[in-house]
């Protein structure tokens, strides 16, 4: 297997890991200028604190499959620049997107705890996601997965074949709202649903779940995303227009009074709404 060495370096994309990147910068600059000792000392500790957390949540965590984590490398390996400019894939896609060993088996977690049989998953990317949730699957459970872009379907379908969970997935190429409606014209329902797709259309998939009984009775659904990069609490300046729908999101999330919700700073946000 290929060392971690050699792999494409990630760069940060979570309110944390973009802290600490600042933080590691701050540390160089002060080493060049004439600053206290006390206040050089204070910004060291604060930079061990926020880049010492996720490498010891990954220690603490459940260790991934082998199957996930091949799929992983294979997402970091390959080329998404070059995909897309050779018009291979749809939209402009990156390494970065994929959810990861803690954010995996947390939902992994999730689907054992509620003994889940039945996924919908808004936005699948390489896969990860789903195939963490589908090891969790009993036998006869199932995943379905929207996901857009026919190119990366096929990459993780490919990865999903080299599980024997993998079975367990079925993939829906289309745009996630029609693959919805498709499934709630035909009376299916969740008892997971993770949604992890076009941030603008959040409050679209989150009504359409809910006025559409697309999640089931006692079912809960986990939004990804949802501090993007800490753009929903700076100011309006200095958020991009997926920074502002999730903003835009969250508020309605929280003052629905259908629902009952918490947002857990898990990787760039994790919120977990449950209806009432």
């Amino acid at each position: 297997m290929t060392s971690i060495l050699d792999l494409p370096k990630a760069r940060p994309v979570t309110p944390l890991g973009i802290l600490a990147e600042k933080l590691e910068k701050a540390v160089q600059l002060i080493e060049k200028a004439d600053i206290s000792p006390e206040i050089a000392e204070t910004i060291q500790q604060a930079y061990q604190l926020a880049s010492g957390l996720d490498p010891y949540l990954e220690k603490c965590t459940t260790s991934e499959s082998e199957a996930l984590e091949n799929l992983a490398e294979k997402t970091q390996k390959e080329p998404w620049n070059l995909r897309f400019s050779d018009g291979e894939t749809v939209r402009h896609l990156e390494q970065e997107m994929l959810s990861g060993h803690i954010e995996g088996q947390t939902l992994k977690l999730f689907v054992q705890m509620m003994n889940a049989k039945r996924i919908l998953e808004v936005g699948m990317f390489t896969g990860y996601s789903a195939l963490a949730m589908a090891e969790a699957l009993p036998d006869d459970g199932e995943l379905i997965a929207c996901e857009v872009d026919e190119y990366v379907a096929k990459f993780a379908r490919d990865c999903f074949d080299a599980s024997p969970d993998g079975k367990k997935i079925k993939i829906e190429v289309a745009p996630a709202l029609e693959t919805m409606k498709k499934l709630a014209d035909a009376g299916e329902s969740f008892e997971l649903v993770f949604i992890d797709a076009d941030k603008k259309e959040y409050v679209d998939y989150f009504n359409l779940l809910l006025d559409r009984n697309l999640l089931a009775e006692n079912g809960i659904i986990c939004v990804d995303n949802s501090l993007l990069q800490g753009q929903p609490y700076l100011p309006e300046n200095q958020r991009t227009a997926n920074g502002q729908a999730i903003a835009e999101f969250n508020h309605a999330v929280a003052n629905d009074h259908r629902v009952e919700q918490v947002l857990l700073p898990l990787r760039d946000g994790l919120t977990l709404i449950r209806r009432k």
